[in-house]
């Protein structure tokens, strides 16, 4: 019965190991992936607000008073 415990924590501690790298190793391609996803973004924004003839003002107020401590 210990046995298997000790069998159970040590896949988990491998399986911690292995994502782990796996994470370290794709982060730079997430972020990239994330970088190119917000500049489409901001890109499409600046487009669609680009000709708006709004002063950049909201119409209304968002003034919230839960905000005051």
């Amino acid at each position: 019965m210990i046995t298997y415990f000790a069998i159970g924590i040590g896949f988990l501690v491998v399986v911690a190991v292995v994502v782990g790298i796996v994470d370290a190793a794709q982060a730079a391609r997430w972020r990239r992936i994330a970088r190119e996803r917000r500049e489409r973004w901001e890109a499409r924004q600046r487009r669609l607000h680009a000709y708006s003839g709004r002063s950049g003002f909201t119409e209304y107020d968002d003034y919230d008073e839960e905000d005051e401590d």
